[in-house]
């Protein structure tokens, strides 16, 4: 959180929360606010809309200023679904691409991408044993925010035993990286799509883009060889482009 203010211009930046992701988006913006003002912000405001108000003027008015944007945890398909193709996004793009900072938690990470993981697996429905396989078209995806689009991201990753989940979405998604990314820690993306690790456990990063014999079998079930996985701890740094970590 002291990263994000430091990158939106410290505490005299205007940082604005958006906790839609939530299922309780008020107390999620009201928390996620202390927490800022704990760490020093005197202007950080957030926004409680629905897609209906998503394109008016007043809302994107509010935004104006904003140097850091902070999206809430929850489901990320909360968000697409009351931002994707809005006026509001573009205001969000256009704080980026001035500069500006778009950070979040959990669904705040998973919306940065294009490919979004929405947590919803489609074949197995036994929700008491969740992402018991690696098979093709379990996992759900949908369109996300597209700040990333060289990898997907997920989260909570090591601590919730997620590696089932995002095998089975870049062996489906074999140009793309899984960017992978545990709890109480986070990645700080470039302009050059190199990122850096920050926080206290891991991230780790799926590729197999070099990949051979990638398969489904009459069950569904995929399969590759020589899958490539980087694990990486805070401060470790890696570049998009060419794949590799930056030593």
């Amino acid at each position: 959180m002291q990263t994000i203010v430091g990158f939106a211009g410290g505490v005299d930046a205007k940082i604005v929360i958006i906790p839609n992701a939530s299922s309780e988006p008020l107390e999620s913006a009201l928390y996620n606010q202390e927490e800022f003002k704990n760490l020093g912000c005197k202007n950080v405001d957030y926004l409680m809309f629905n897609r209906a108000d998503a394109d008016n003027d007043s809302l994107i008015k509010k935004l104006s200023g904003a140097s850091g944007i902070f999206f809430s945890g929850g489901d990320q398909c909360f968000l697409t679904r009351d931002m994707l193709g809005s006026k509001l996004l573009e205001k969000v793009y256009e704080i980026y691409n001035n500069g500006g900072v778009i950070s979040g938690t959990s669904a705040g990470a998973a919306v940065m991408s294009k490919v979004m993981i929405t947590g919803n697996e489609l074949i197995n429905k036994d929700s008491s044993d969740i992402f018991i396989s690696i098979q093709k078209g379990n996992v759900e995806i949908k369109e996300g925010f597209g700040f990333i689009t060289k990898a997907f991201i997920d989260q909570h990753f090591i601590k919730r035993k997620r590696l089932n989940r995002s095998i089975s979405v870049v062996l489906e998604y074999p140009n793309l990286l899984g960017i992978c990314i545990d709890e109480s820690t986070s990645i700080i993306v470039n302009p050059d799509d190199t990122f850096e690790v920050l926080g206290e456990n891991q991230v780790i990063v799926l590729n197999v883009t070099n990949s051979s014999n990638i398969e489904v079998d009459k069950n569904g079930n995929l399969g590759a060889e020589n899958i490539k996985m980087d694990i990486l701890l805070s401060g470790d740094k890696f570049d998009l482009k060419t794949k590799t970590v930056i030593e």
